[in-house]
């Protein structure tokens, strides 16, 4: 089946607002009185705010009410804010914005898929919100990659089958969540790392939206 659909993550896909992410958990962390790396950090991609608290509090073996976790997820969230609020379209990552408008001009339906309530303003700031025809974010659904939710509701928001899709993704989890959603999963990243992808490239640079079509 042919597929005209392409869904993408956003996070270390389109835009890399991963080392805001870091920034803002380290802030939190240490202000518990304890600290996490970047390769700790690298196991929260693609995961829900709360659920990456969770992992974060059981790392530092710290216990919270939930009223103080909803509290503290807030407070990461303004952090995190207060760095996206200063992104322009300058970080976009290499080679995304000519891709997306190559497969608009190539009639392929487009749909973001990501755990990230900040979605929208993301692609606001960095001015690509008008490539999507839809946008799926953490305001939409309620489980985690890799549970396939956000993918499955892409698909549908954009009126087409699941196998006509094709997923962009750079976190383990997201490639899960494409292939349990019966579709085509592209690894943005290292092939070693997303050995559970059907194709995997370093990049948007130099690739066009006809090799996965």
């Amino acid at each position: 089946m042919a597929r005209h659909a392409f869904l993408f993550d956003l996070d270390g896909v389109l835009v890399d607002t991963a080392v805001f992410h870091y920034q803002a958990w380290r802030r939190l962390t240490q202000e518990l009185g304890f600290d996490i790396d970047e390769a700790f950090n690298e196991t929260l991609k693609g995961i829900s705010r709360m659920d990456s608290l969770e992992r974060i509090l059981e790392h530092g073996k710290v216990t919270l009410t939930q009223k103080e976790k909803e509290a503290y997820a807030r407070r990461k969230n303004d952090w995190y804010l207060e760095l996206v609020n200063r992104m322009t379209p300058a970080d976009v990552l290499p080679g995304v914005e000519d891709f997306l408008k190559a497969a608009k001009h190539g009639g392929i339906q487009i749909a973001l898929g990501s755990a990230s309530k900040n979605a929208p303003v993301i692609l606001e700031k960095t001015g690509i919100l008008s490539y999507f025809d839809a946008v799926i974010d953490g305001n939409h659904v309620s489980k985690s990659k890799p549970d396939p939710e956000v993918f499955l509701k892409g698909a549908e928001a954009l009126g087409v089958s699941n196998a006509e899709c094709v997923v962009f993704e750079d976190a383990y989890a997201g490639i899960q969540a494409a292939k349990a959603a019966g579709m085509y999963a592209v690894g943005i990243g290292e092939a070693g790392v997303l050995n559970n992808a059907d194709v995997v490239v370093p990049g948007f640079e130099g690739v066009t939206p006809e090799q996965f079509t």
